[in-house]
């Protein structure tokens, strides 16, 4: 199992990263919020590793944050979630937000985050309000260094809004609403995102 790994970040086209470590390159899948801290592309980068088999792909998932591996970890415990989700929710709101959410059993903004319904929300209240309390703090393992400025920050902020499971109408709308001149696809990410789930 991987657990952990220490390179060189590559690329980082969300929600992908391509950390280069001795020489081999593993490619991750991450969240928004690990993203927003992510160093720039050339820099050594540690990552909190999450390591999925399933019968036909080996994933791996990563993270600057021990605690958001965990909530990703602890969120797939509720029935009908998967990965997939799990990182919208930790794309949509930081890992003390989705403890207040759950604990004050706030339906209405969990559903706000793609891929979540009503009964799901409600799944996740009854199910996991007992198991938020143990989350840790955002403790960053890596070195939070600003990114880089893409090369089209519009484009790359709808194409990981797509990717987070909004619909083509609301990610133009969103991104619309958001992008300001000189914004990096990061900030234009995280406003869209704050919008949403308004």
């Amino acid at each position: 199992m991987i657990g952990r790994l220490k390179g060189v970040l590559v690329s980082k086209q969300p929600p992908w990263l391509l950390v280069d470590v001795n020489g081999v390159g593993y490619e991750l899948e991450a969240p928004m919020s690990t993203f927003y801290d992510l160093p720039e592309t050339g820099r050594e980068v540690t990552l909190c590793v999450h390591y999925a088999v399933k019968e036909d792909a080996v994933n791996l998932y990563g993270f600057l944050r021990e605690a958001e591996r965990s909530l990703f970890r602890t969120v797939q415990k509720v029935s009908g979630i998967g990965a997939k989700i799990a990182l919208a929710v930790l794309s949509g709101v930081t890992v003390e937000e989705f403890a207040r959410l759950v604990q004050t059993g706030d339906i209405a903004a969990l559903t706000r985050i793609p891929g979540i319904g009503k009964k799901t929300a409600e799944r996740m209240v009854v199910e996991l309000r007992d198991r938020v309390d143990g989350i840790g703090g955002p403790v960053a393992i890596g070195l939070p260094v600003g990114g880089a400025v893409a090369h089209d920050p519009v484009a790359e902020a709808t194409v990981a809004l797509q990717q987070l499971g909004y619909k083509p109408a609301e990610v133009t709308r969103l991104v619309k609403d958001a992008a300001a001149p000189g914004d990096t696809s990061e900030a234009i990410i995280r406003k869209a995102l704050r919008a949403a789930l308004r």
